[in-house]
């Protein structure tokens, strides 16, 4: 992943990066147990590609599941790839399963 995706790697850093975030955050979900792997990692390119050409208007954040079941939970996160469109703090949108390039752009253009 680019490294305009933040990574953080346990629940107080997710906690960290949402609070210092300015403006909208993508919060990606991501899972590494067998079943998701696949398609985790086709959406790790695509949520890189998003992160680079929406740097200027929102903040990537890319959340394992396994490493961070409390934000996992505090999101309403059941599966993987998910992702969670937060604005000041608060869920604006959200989305469950692959999207393409194309379908993502079109799930942040209706909700940014």
């Amino acid at each position: 992943m680019p490294r305009r995706v933040h990574q953080p790697l346990e629940d107080e850093e997710v906690d960290f990066v949402l609070r210092m975030s300015d403006g909208p955050v993508l919060a990606y979900f991501s899972g590494t147990w067998p079943k998701a792997i696949e398609a985790c990692r086709a959406m790790d390119l695509v949520v890189g590609r998003i992160a680079e050409e929406y740097a200027n208007l929102l903040t990537a954040v890319k959340i394992d599941i396994t490493r961070c079941p409390v934000a996992t939970k505090r999101y309403g996160v059941t599966g993987a790839p998910s992702v969670v469109l937060l604005k000041e703090g608060e869920v604006a949108a959200r989305s469950a399963g692959p999207m393409t390039h194309t379908e993502f752009r079109e799930f942040l253009i209706a909700h940014l």
